[in-house]
């Protein structure tokens, strides 16, 4: 299977594609994190995906924040006693804002290079989560840094968080994740995609909310997996094409061992095996593979698993790894 196209000639079919970025591939060395080096490491990305949009494709980029709400709750910490401390939802919200502003520069002057005169927004997406969710009585996803027992005790105490150590290197906050159930700005996301914009939404999985009994809505200090909502995004637009774009060019089994083996083509069966094998790490590629499983199944279309650079070449090639059912 050489391509995900159902014509015989890919660049004349315009697909409607939601891509998930992560978090961490807005980083390209851990040593040298500042907002430059991030935008840097955006255009890097975005070259590829103008070159989506060249070819008359709709897109619609997703993105992870894992990182950047580490820093923003470190400089709320390093702050404390002199400024207020920000809340997790609104920690997302600042990244949704930054990390959008970021990608959208570098797809407006990527898309000029190319040529092509497309307009690019960012909408600030909340996301409906259930308030009874079990990942709120069990929280697990490590946020924010490293610190000591002392400090941990006194968090616990002054400000009720919940906090674990970590693999021996110190203890840390940890939050829900819960499930996605709906993105509340979905119709505006439609309406920019019906105008030919190319739209960032949801975000770090997006901001967290829950809706009361009275119709209002209240924000939750918790993280959802950005590539979940992502997958429920792009459920919920119908999309052609959903792509996960990761740190490896394909898929693996046994990875990191001898007989590492790089899938080209996956079906949801085959996945759902791997995943009974304990093939995929949680918190990495496990929650990738699940959110492909839920797309592909739900909506009959192809999901790709690939790195940055070989976005392009996945669609239109034989590069990254094809999810079908």
């Amino acid at each position: 299977m050489s391509c995900c196209c159902k014509g015989n000639d890919c660049k004349k079919e315009s697909k409607l594609i939601v891509i998930a970025i992560g978090g961490n591939s807005l980083i390209l060395d851990d040593k040298h994190v500042t907002v430059q080096s991030q935008y840097e490491a955006a255009v890097e990305t975005a070259k590829h995906i103008a070159r989506l949009i060249k070819e008359g494709n709709r897109v619609v980029i997703a993105h992870g924040n894992g990182p950047q709400v580490g820093f923003v709750l470190r400089r709320s910490e390093i702050a404390a006693g002199q400024l207020h401390t920000v809340p997790l939802d609104s920690c997302v919200a600042d990244t949704q804002g930054s990390i959008g502003y970021q990608l959208q520069m570098a797809l407006d002057n990527e898309l000029a290079k190319l040529g092509v005169k497309v307009d690019v927004a960012t909408v600030v997406t909340q996301v409906v989560v259930d308030g009874e969710d079990p990942a709120f009585k069990n929280p697990t996803k490590p946020v924010g840094s490293f610190m000591s027992k002392e400090e941990a005790d006194k968090r616990i105490q002054e400000d009720g968080w919940n906090v674990k150590e970590d693999a021996g290197r110190g203890y840390r906050r940890v939050v829900a994740s819960p499930k996605p159930k709906a993105i509340l700005e979905i119709n505006a996301v439609k309406k920019l995609l019906d105008s030919g914009i190319v739209t960032i939404a949801a975000g770090g999985g997006g901001i967290p909310i829950v809706k009361n009994n009275d119709g209002s809505i209240t924000g939750k200090e918790a993280v959802i997996d950005k590539d979940l909502a992502a997958a429920l995004m792009a459920k919920d637009l119908h999309a052609d094409l959903f792509v996960i774009s990761t740190a490896v060019p394909k898929v693996c089994v046994n990875f990191g061992k001898p007989d590492q083996k790089a899938i080209d083509v996956m079906t949801t069966d085959d996945a759902k095996r791997y995943i009974d094998e304990k093939q995929f790490a949680p918190g990495s590629m496990l929650p990738k593979v699940q959110a492909m499983i839920d797309f592909v199944e739900t909506t009959g279309n192809v999901g790709l698993i690939t790195d940055p650079s070989n976005i392009y070449d996945a669609l239109y090639g034989t590069a990254g790894t094809k999810i079908v059912k």
